[in-house]
């Protein structure tokens, strides 16, 4: 496959970062805005990392789940003695055996039973534990555990969630939520009205309306849910765990063993991907408790069916939408309802909620707007955060929307887009000012001059090279039937966490001299999965500190929490941590040296100093003293915490609010060629412009596109988790059924970055993790109904879909 082209930018002479006084030069080696590669690159492409679920322990037991069989059922009783009888087994618990009071948990609302007790909400639930000597030996025993269930009817879809005679999938709610939705099997509903969109509704010239179905998508890691358990002699248990967010597991861990916060030691482990799949607590307290239970380490690896089972997933939704536009183009409304399917419990739903309602207008200027966004509970499987999680959805259809406007308007697509685009100073929905750069447009007419890549390129001297063509290596074309479409999209997606959450992060920065030289050491519970925070905050240390050798402590819970590694935040919130630390630790050195050398140069008391390359040098690059000599055997150490600026809550009537700290964007465009006999696609390229504010790492930079592109070109074409609408059970627990895309489904991906600086955040870059995820699903679907003529309002895009099978 050819190599991505990579080019960096920036529109309308506007600045590519914001550097502060205390920002360094670039006088040492591997700082900010360099490529440096990630430090367990190597160990990962040649099978020697270790993950979390190569650990091991003396003495370990291994702990199995028993999962329920059945989507809604009562539990009318539970026998575990054969499972208790069997040789190797040291422990079996059920609900009953929990040992306090706490027996739920949850991120928002603590609904998530650690155990079934009573019922079953969804199909693949735990409903008891066990530790034995051996895993096959745990497998045999769960299965020996006999459950016997008296059937309920299933709650699937909105209709039967909130009919009058509903059965409620939790009763006697009280969490904060309960009060202010229409019916309890409603997680949470944030309703948006601005202006009168009615009343615009009169001055539109056309007007489209469109209902799109969303499928639910696996995050899909590769590294299964896993994790060691070890008692500790002071009677608390470490955890050593793949997971997003050390501390909020913390939180939820801790009150379920009936154990202070400060006896549960928990340290990162080494995580196969996230994607927000881990944000969620999956065997944690299992593991903990066995290990409590037994005495004994106890580790717990999933396997593929079981992770399928054991995590969220994005959340499936129906979207219905109505636009308006006079005939010069302009969009005159906006009318959209978004139903999310929450599954069994609540987990992120109120938060993909405020992010589908808040951004559910798409980067562009419209005044009238009346927006409605749900969440349910049902029987389905539990669904939470996932890369991009809300914004994704409604990016799906409000783009599709785009071109249908164009299109009844007699417009280009690209173009009609570019007239309604949002800029900085654009007021959103809910009132806020973007007040950040938001070149929409711009990156509309980058990613459109892109060259397209050749037609045909299947053709060949020597015939037809059918890995050029949809289907591949099937060989069930050459050509015949095979038409070309292109398609654009767009998309804006928050970064941080919003609606007036505390969010922060806390940095540990330490220097002292170690075997003759000066080295920086930064200590952060940061969840490295995979984004590159380990080596940007290596990046940022030798940048503010001035100094080649950086270790990365590992991350644990021995220091104050770094939030979760989701939302696009860490690069933002806890690389503006570490940076805030540096910045501290820096002024301590300054200090001794002021007091060491002060007297033999004036400019230790009068010129601006700065760290660079292991000396103290003022900003005209004079040399006034050597860190070795500065620190000797001294050391300095900083652990602070740093914020963002504060958001806000929106109205629960209205949706006004400043409920996001920063904004993001790229733009998509999809050339596919489709063999519309057999109805099979092929995604030849995905070309992206992206605005990153400022590259700390560029080839960072490319992957996270790169990736972000791919996942979201998986749930155009071929992802999705298939839940029985009788049963709620799911169909294609794994990834034999549940397709994803392989290196022979990626597309050639040319990337186009512009760096406008967002003066608000550290060294002005923004968080680009998730937005490339939102436009390329709405792009490819562009694209396909260029190419057929097809409607096309639901995702993945099946063959039937395209051959009239459907």
């Amino acid at each position: 496959m050819p190599s991505p082209t990579f080019e960096f930018a920036q529109a309308g002479g506007a600045p590519t970062g914001t550097p502060t006084k205390i920002t360094q030069g670039s006088q040492t080696k591997g700082g900010i805005g360099e490529s440096t590669l990630r430090p367990d690159g190597t160990l990962k492409v040649t099978g020697e990392f270790a993950y979390s679920s190569d650990m091991w322990h003396e003495d370990m037991l291994w702990g199995q789940i028993l999962r329920s069989t059945v989507a809604h059922a009562e539990i009318v009783s539970i026998d575990t003695s054969e499972a208790l009888a069997m040789p190797g087994v040291y422990a079996v618990m059920t609900y009953d055996d929990l040992p306090t009071e706490v027996k739920n948990y949850g991120l928002e609302i603590q609904d998530t039973p650690v155990l079934a007790h009573g019922k079953v909400r969804h199909h693949g639930e735990p409903v008891a534990i066990v530790a034995a000597d051996h895993p096959e030996t745990a497998r045999r025993a769960a299965a020996k555990i006999h459950v016997e269930y008296r059937d309920l009817p299933v709650i699937t879809d909105e209709a039967s969630a909130t009919a009058p005679d509903a059965i409620l999938v939790h009763e006697g709610r009280d969490d904060h939520h309960a009060g202010h939705v229409p019916h309890p099997n409603i997680v949470h509903r944030q309703p948006i009205v601005r202006g009168n969109a009615d009343e615009a509704a009169r001055k539109a010239d056309v007007i489209v309306r469109g209902e799109y179905t969303f499928g639910m998508q696996d995050q899909a890691f590769l590294g299964p849910e896993s994790g060691l358990a070890v008692p500790e002699e002071d009677g608390g248990v470490h955890l050593y765990i793949a997971t997003q967010w050390l501390h909020s597991d913390l939180r939820q861990i801790a009150p379920v063993l009936g154990l202070p916060e400060k006896k549960v030691r928990m340290t990162l482990a080494g995580v196969g991907g996230a994607f927000g799949g881990r944000e969620d607590l999956s065997m944690q307290i299992h593991a903990c408790l066995l290990a409590l239970r037994t005495g004994k380490p106890v580790k717990i690896v999933y396997n593929r069916f079981e992770s399928f089972f054991g995590h969220v997933h994005r959340h499936p939704a129906k979207l219905y939408y109505e636009h308006g536009a006079t005939k010069d183009g302009k969009i005159t409304h906006m009318k959209c309802r978004i139903v999310l399917d929450g599954g069994a419990y609540a987990s992120a739903s109120p938060a993909v909620v405020g992010n589908a309602s808040s951004l559910s207008v798409g980067p562009y200027v419209i005044d009238d707007v009346d927006i409605e966004a749900i969440a349910l509970y049902t029987n389905n499987p539990p669904c939470g955060a996932m890369r991009g999680f809300g914004a994704v959805q409604a990016c799906f259809a409000y783009e599709a929307q785009m071109d249908k406007l164009a299109a009844k308007l007699g417009m280009d697509p690209v173009e009609f887009r570019q007239l309604n685009a949002m800029e900085q100073g654009t007021i959103m929905p809910t009132g806020q000012p973007v007040d950040s750069p938001a070149p929409v447009a711009e990156l509309l007419r980058r990613v459109k001059a892109m060259p397209l890549p050749p037609e045909r390129q299947w053709e060949s001297s020597e015939g037809a090279d059918v890995r050029q063509l949809p289907g591949g290596l099937s060989n069930t074309t050459h050509g015949e039937g095979v038409v070309r479409g292109i398609g654009y999209a767009v998309g804006i997606k928050n970064v941080g966490f919003s609606e007036g959450f505390d969010d922060y992060s806390t940095a540990k920065v330490r220097m002292e001299v170690v075997g003759g030289e000066p080295v920086a050491t930064v200590h952060t519970a940061m969840a490295e999965v995979g984004q590159g925070g380990v080596t940007v905050h290596a990046q940022i240390a030798r940048t503010e500190l001035g100094v080649t050798q950086v270790t990365i402590h590992p991350a644990d819970t021995q220091v104050g929490s770094a939030g979760s590694t989701s939302a696009s935040r860490q690069t933002y919130v806890t690389g503006g941590a570490v940076k805030n630390a540096c910045e501290l630790v820096r002024e301590r050195v300054l200090e001794i040296g002021r007091r060491k050398f002060g007297s033999y140069h004036p400019a230790w008391a009068t010129a601006e100093l700065l760290l660079e390359g292991g000396k103290v040098v003022t900003d005209g690059g004079e040399v006034l003293a050597d860190l070795v000599d500065v620190l000797e055997n001294e050391s300095v150490e900083v652990e602070e915490e740093w914020r963002h600026r504060p958001t806000e809550a929106f109205d629960l009537r209205t949706g006004q609010g400043n409920g996001h700290v920063q904004y993001s964007f790229a733009a998509h465009r999809a050339v596919v060629e489709v063999d519309t006999e057999l109805g099979l696609v092929k995604v030849i390229e995905l070309a992206c412009a992206q605005d990153v504010g400022k590259a700390l790492n560029p080839l960072s930079v490319l992957g996270q596109i790169q990736g972000g592109t791919l996942q979201g070109m998986g749930i155009a074409v071929m992802e999705e988790i298939v839940v029985d609408p009788k049963t709620a059970k799911v169909r294609n627990p794994s990834f034999t059924d549940y397709l994803l895309p392989t290196i022979l489904d990626t597309p050639i991906i040319p990337v186009d970055v512009l760096e406008l600086a967002d003066e608000h955040a550290p060294y002005g870059l923004r968080g680009i993790g998730e937005a490339p995820t939102l436009s390329s699903t709405p792009a490819v679907l562009a694209a396909i109904r260029n190419a057929t003529g097809l409607e096309l309002n639901r995702t993945p895009v099946r063959p039937e879909h395209l051959t009239g099978q459907a």
